[in-house]
Formats: C-alpha cells, sequence, structure tokens
C-alpha cells in the first residue's frame, strides 16, 4: 500500500508574516486581529492577499479591493507581501520535509506531497507521524497546517482540504463514498471551473455522479479528459510523488503577464511561444520530453501545476504545444492568471518504445518537417510558419 501525505500552510502569507514580525519584536500577533496582506490601494495590486480569521469575521474576501475591506472593517491593519521571506520559510519547511522522506514533491509555494510507501520499518503509525509532524512545526515554525493521508497524491490533496486549519484527514478507498462522493463536483481536485460550469448543466452536481457517470456522456464534453475524471471521482490517481530533479533533467519557462489574464485565447496565445521556445531547446540539444507540464499563478499568488506522462516522448513543438493546450483546459480554474508556463521533464536522449514501423517513420517525417520550420523561422522570425494546427485563435 502507498501511503501519501499531503502538507499544507494554513493562511500561508499572513502566518508567515505574523511569525516574522513577532520575531521582530512585534507585540501583537496580528493573526488574532483583522489584518490583511495586501499592496498599495494606488496601483493594480491593491487587493486583499491574504486576511486574518477576524478580518474574515467582518466580511472581508480574497481580491476585493483593500479600500472596500477598510469599509468593512474601518480598524483594519494592512500589512505588504514579502515574497523573498515567503520563500526562505518554503524552503526551511520542505528541507525539513526531506529528512523524513526523501522523497518530496513541491506542489506549490506553501504546500508539498512526501511519499512514506515502504517506510514502516521507520513509523509504525502513520497517524500518529502526522500529529508529530503537526506538532514539531507548530513549535519550531510558528504556524499551523493541514495533513492529508491517503494512498495516492489525489485523495491526500482532497484529504488535507477537508477542514481547516491545523487539522489531520484520511481519505483510504474505503472512505471515498462517505467523505468525498458526497462532496459538490466543484470540489473535485484538478476539475476546474469552466468544467465544473459544464457538469452542472448536464445534470452532475456532486463527485459521487461523476464517479458514476456514463463515459460515452461525458466525452461529447470533455473528449480525451472524460476518463481521466471518472477515475479522479472514484479516487484513482497512479502520478507518483516526484521530488526535485536536477536542471538538466528538465527545462521550463514562465512568463509573468502585463495584466491578469481571464481569456483562455490569450493564455494559449502565451503558451504557442512557450511552447515553440522550448521545442527548439529541445531540439539543439538533441533531447525528447517524456512529462509535459503546465504552471499557473493566479492573482492570489496562488501557484497550481498539472503534468501529463507522454506514451511517446517528444520534441516536436505542435505536440508540446497540443498537450500544454489540453492542460490548460483540464486544470485552469477560471481564476485570473498572472503567470503561466511550461515545464519539460523527463528528458530522454531518443525516443523510445516506439510501437510499429509506420509509427517510427511518421515521428521522422515530423522530426523532419520540425528542422525545416525552425529554419525558416530562424531566417525570418519566430512562427513565420507552423502548422495549422497550431493557428492562434483570433
Amino acid at each position: 500500500m502507498r501511503v501519501i501525505f499531503h502538507i499544507d500552510v494554513n493562511n500561508a502569507f499572513l502566518s508567515w508574516t505574523a511569525v516574522d514580525l513577532l520575531r521582530q519584536g512585534n507585540p501583537v500577533d496580528i493573526r488574532t486581529i483583522p489584518s490583511v496582506i495586501g499592496g498599495d490601494e494606488e496601483k493594480r495590486r491593491g487587493i486583499v492577499v491574504a486576511k486574518s480569521p477576524v478580518a474574515k469575521r467582518f466580511g472581508v474576501v480574497t481580491a476585493e479591493p483593500l479600500y472596500m475591506a477598510r469599509r468593512k472593517c474601518p480598524k483594519l491593519k494592512v500589512f505588504s507581501a514579502d515574497h523573498s521571506l515567503y520563500q526562505r520559510e518554503s524552503n526551511r519547511l520542505y528541507e525539513y520535509f526531506c529528512t523524513l522522506t526523501p522523497t518530496v514533491e513541491r506542489y506549490s509555494i506553501d504546500e508539498c506531497f512526501l511519499d512514506f510507501t515502504g517506510t514502516s520499518y521507520l513509523y509504525q503509525d502513520y497517524l500518529q507521524l502526522a500529529r508529530d509532524i503537526r506538532k514539531f512545526i507548530n513549535q519550531n515554525f510558528g504556524i499551523t497546517v493541514n495533513i492529508g493521508i491517503a494512498e495516492n497524491k489525489l485523495c491526500a490533496k482532497m484529504a488535507s482540504d477537508f477542514e481547516k486549519p491545523n487539522k489531520i484527514h484520511t481519505l483510504f478507498p474505503s472512505e471515498i463514498p462517505s467523505k468525498m462522493w458526497t462532496l459538490p463536483v466543484d470540489d473535485l481536485f484538478m476539475v476546474g471551473k469552466k468544467s465544473a460550469e459544464v457538469l452542472h448543466k448536464i445534470g452532475i452536481h456532486t463527485i459521487g455522479a461523476l464517479a458514476k457517470s456514463d463515459e460515452g456522456l461525458l466525452r461529447k464534453y470533455f473528449k480525451s479528459a472524460s476518463l481521466s475524471m471518472i477515475e479522479h471521482a472514484n479516487g484513482i490517481d497512479d502520478d507518483e510523488v516526484r521530488p526535485h530533479v536536477a536542471k538538466d533533467k528538465s527545462i521550463s519557462t514562465t512568463e509573468t503577464l502585463p495584466e491578469d489574464v481571464t481569456s483562455v485565447a490569450k493564455l494559449k496565445e502565451v503558451l504557442l511561444f512557450q511552447a515553440d521556445k522550448l521545442g527548439r531547446n529541445l531540439r539543439k540539444q538533441k533531447k525528447y520530453t517524456g512529462n509535459i507540464a503546465i504552471i499557473l499563478k493566479n492573482h492570489h499568488f496562488s501557484s497550481y501545476s498539472h503534468q501529463k506522462k507522454l506514451e511517446h516522448p517528444t520534441n516536436v513543438t505542435e505536440e508540446i504545444y497540443q498537450i500544454s493546450c489540453e492542460l490548460l483546459e483540464n486544470t485552469w480554474r477560471g481564476d485570473a492568471i498572472r503567470l503561466i508556463g511550461i515545464r519539460l521533464g523527463d528528458l530522454k536522449n531518443s525516443t523510445v518504445n516506439q510501437i510499429s514501423l509506420f509509427d517510427t517513420e511518421k515521428d521522422e517525417y515530423k522530426e523532419n518537417l520540425q528542422e525545416v520550420i525552425d529554419e525558416i523561422n530562424e531566417r525570418y522570425g519566430n512562427l513565420k510558419i507552423m502548422p495549422a494546427s497550431m493557428k492562434r485563435e483570433e
């Protein structure tokens, strides 16, 4: 049996700021007063990024303008975000996790997956281990965390979100009907806002209903993603916890957007240029990617990502772009995006597992065509020529 933990810092930005201020001698823990992390009201970032429980009771909500938050709570205290501090604290926490198991995946700045599979000789009681971790973090880092325990990443992530703060939850196969199926379909990990809207329109309102739905019906709306949606609703996930890999094992590119973007067409346009850049990089190195991921950061500075393991490694720009778009459509929650990127991992020196001579010839044709396209684009400018399937949406 696999044993996966998902550990998520409660109210990370405000908590880390509060602890830092206490270290500096601030007599008040800002988590106990009406306070928010925000920016300059005169600028675009003048919004609520994080809020204290007290501010929440006044009706303050994340992402609203600071002046509106102050109307609700005149005594509201505003503190600037310190991303260098948050990164340092995130690194400290990650280093602690690595003392517990070598298999640690950083999912975002404030959450990690830990794989404890095969460590029963070290940890006889995983629930007690979670309690010990929670206590250690509280005593040594001054913050609280939620911990989800399950047999896979999907269920561990779902479990850690059940109830906050400072809670430990399990979601094992026998618990899925009672703990997960009763939840709204919107709460299913990896179901974005737009996908949830479609599901509601076709009468699927709970995770349980999605788990028992007909794939043929879903395929009309979600195409190849329909099967994975049903599997996720049933708690099925074989994605491995992926520890940090050396730089030469992956390449990536990200772009901070000049303004928050809520248009899928605009996001795909950025992905197009990024896929072209990374594809050229791979081909110059004579390498192929076996894993493609997209990275998204929203206007709350919260990051999330999704990846796909490829059956056949590739270095063709068109394939990188199409898979990136598929990941975007299946992952994007409909929130305003501030940063977007692509990461190519599991780099190889050759394609492998070709299933037939026809497939091999087809891949060779694609590579030869790609070389011609690269030569034309390098001579006359980026993306002067591209396959019709990559044409940008107007």
